[in-house]
């Protein structure tokens, strides 16, 4: 049945207000394609199913659906055990459910996809017409995926269990010393002479914005209480945590504890809502080892982006490179799109340091700041952890991809007949890209490298990878014959005040998604809603820092206007962060100022906001809106 609780407030109200929201979302979808839906039978199942089931029909079943849907798109036909929990139209084989839609891709008897010049005249359009419909499928079907709402206590558990149970699996993983020598000469050959200077003197630590497992946040992370003495070898605390260094009697040295190994505090072990369906798990670094591994992360990213053997091919600041392959792939077959699941839980600690086994400073300096056990959320201690790391971790995303790309180029290798040497591991590199663990290979390789994979504990994500057909999915871009049909996902639900204003300006955001796509009774309908909370939305231009609507048109709204500063300007709603009295001094104050300083000009004086930085700090995540005269461009 339906739960209150996951909607907050009035149920009543939310239900009608989800359906609503769908209804509009239909009508809309339905406008943009060629499709018979005029007895809007789709919108009666919606109805009574989310009044039967509650919001895991549209969170949960209706994403099964679309994946069901995508899945034939691959294959080329509609196969008897997909869509469980859906009908079969009468006398066919597709499901009753958006049959109007999808009867124009699928002939009904059989349930194979039409070919151009088999499709029946009655139903045939031009050659968009189909990309229109599997776009306006993926929308209807999607809308709700991606919500981020907290899970139900089983589900949790059972996520956290998953967790451990994989941890577990890695003590019995293993590879016949063939295939770990392989991996040992192509490791060579990628990263031997990529990470030949490094030098951990050269490296410069530093604090990332997230969450520490001590829970110090803002300036209290330079207020040093404990330094593990696994880093002193390569990263001492005074010329590393206190980078200009600091008397041997000062009163912050005094402060800090050296923790021995088999003292250190675990990494902590948290789930952060993502959708009904599962929880995010992030596994919360102690505050010097994250330091630490974020500058070595700096270094990993700026030589992976620039070296001969990596550059385009392994990203993690640019998308665009396999959002755009995704797009040519499912118009010419060419690429095979992969995804992996419990990507960095899989990846086993001993296969990654032996990547940089040719580097012996560099793999122990990762394997000094790599922590050593996790602590669960109900106390429980996973020791020694046999994985590499998990999401939390700043050298999570580069030695994961790093680890990819290896066994890809190891599998392409093999699959050519090639030996290991670098023009080979150079030239089959060239039509491989990596962007965490979004990877795109040649097709006609894909086999081959999906096996490699599972064979060095990859976990392939059978329902986000295509190799055939003309679907392809990369780094947030859903694509179909070379069209991009990724639908608009609803991230917050409705908010029912003006405090919540994370949700705000997540609803400003996807209702302008939705205005962009055409969706103009869903735009309407979520501003509206809006209104009601923050009063009268603005038009603005993209770049403005206020919130408001866009225009196709480049409607601005003006009401006044600014003598002084020579501009237009309107009254709207600004997001700001959420900022407390955090006063640091003495030399925490000193490396902070030093680490700021370090990517601007030594003659440059540094800003009243910099300066205030010492006395104040932003709450992470946390932000309001305010009212303001700003330019509505």
């Amino acid at each position: 049945m339906f739960d209150p609780h996951i909607f907050g407030g009035d149920m009543k109200s939310n239900v009608s207000d989800c359906l609503e929201f769908m209804e509009q979302v239909y009508i809309d979808a339905t406008m943009k394609c060629v499709a018979d839906v005029s007895d809007l039978r789709d919108l009666e199942t919606i109805r009574s199913r989310v009044k039967g089931e509650g919001l895991s029909f549209l969170t949960i079943t209706l994403p099964n659906f679309c994946k069901d849907f995508e899945r034939s798109l691959a294959v080329g036909f509609i196969d008897s055990t997909l869509f469980a929990g859906f009908s079969k139209a009468k006398g066919g084989s597709i499901p009753a459910f958006l049959q109007g839609m999808t009867s124009r891709i699928f002939d009904r008897e059989t349930g194979r996809m039409f070919e151009n010049e088999d499709t029946p005249s009655n139903i045939r359009g031009d050659s968009s017409d189909v990309p229109t419909i599997v776009e306006s499928v993926r929308q209807l079907c999607c809308t709700f995926k991606k919500v981020e709402i907290e899970c139900t206590p089983a589900r949790v558990a059972f996520a956290l269990e998953s967790f451990v149970s994989i941890e577990q699996s890695l003590g019995t993983f293993s590879i016949p010393d063939e295939d770990r020598t392989q991996f040992l000469g192509v490791s060579s050959c990628l990263w031997g002479a990529m990470v030949a200077d490094f030098s951990a003197s050269n490296c410069v630590p530093r604090h990332g914005p997230g969450a520490t497992a001590e829970h110090l946040s803002g300036n209290r992370k330079y207020q040093w209480l404990y330094w593990h003495d696994r880093l002193e070898p390569y990263f001492p605390i005074i010329d590393n945590g206190y980078p200009l260094g600091t008397p041997c009697d000062s009163r912050e040295l005094e402060m800090v504890s050296i923790v021995p190994e088999d003292q250190e505090q675990p990494v902590r072990v948290v789930t952060v809502p993502k959708t009904l369906k599962s929880p995010r798990i992030i596994a919360i670094e102690p505050c010097c080892m994250q330091f630490v591994q974020q500058g070595i992360r700096d270094y990993l990213y700026e030589k992976l982006e620039s070296s001969r053997m990596t550059a385009g091919h392994v990203n993690f600041r640019d998308q665009s490179i396999n959002q755009k392959l995704a797009i040519v792939a499912s118009k010419t077959g060419q690429y095979a799109t992969i995804d992996l699941s419990d990507a960095s839980d899989r990846v086993p600690r001993s296969l990654a340091l032996e990547m940089f086994r040719s580097s012996p400073e560099i793999q122990a300096s990762i394997e000094a700041c790599r922590s050593t056990s996790a602590q669960l959320p109900d106390g429980r201690i996973i020791s020694p952890l046999k994985k590499f790391a998990s999401m939390g971790s700043a050298l999570c995303f580069p030695i994961e991809a790093m680890y990819f790309y290896t066994i890809c180029v190891v599998a392409l290798l093999a699959h050519s007949d090639l030996p290991i040497t670098l023009e080979n591991v150079y030239k089959v590199s060239r039509k491989l890209y990596v962007y965490g663990d979004d990877i795109i290979v040649p097709t006609y390789a894909a086999n081959t490298v999906l096996d490699y994979l599972q064979k060095y504990n990859c976990k392939v994500n059978s329902n986000k990878t295509f190799v055939s057909g003309s679907f392809r999915e990369s780094c947030g871009v859903d694509a179909f014959s070379g069209y991009q049909v990724t639908p608009v996902y609803l991230r917050r639900m409705r908010p029912e005040n003006r405090q919540q204003a994370s949700q705000i300006i997540s609803w400003v955001a996807t209702a302008n998604l939705f205005y962009l796509k055409g969706y103009w009774r869903t735009t309407q309908f979520m501003f509206n809603k809006l209104e009601r909370i923050i009063g009268n939305i603005p038009y603005v231009s993209k770049t403005s820092e206020a919130l408001g609507r866009i225009s196709y048109l480049g409607y601005e709204s003006a009401e006044r206007w600014n003598s002084d500063l020579q501009r237009f300007e309107i009254r709207a709603l600004v997001p700001r962060p959420v900022d407390r009295t955090d006063h640091l001094e003495g030399y925490g104050a000193l490396a902070k100022c030093f680490l700021g300083l370090l990517g601007r000009s030594e003659t440059e004086p540094p800003s009243s906001q910099e300066r205030s930085q010492l006395e104040r700090s932003a709450l992470h995540g946390a932000v309001t809106l305010k009212r303001r005269w700003v330019p509505p461009h």
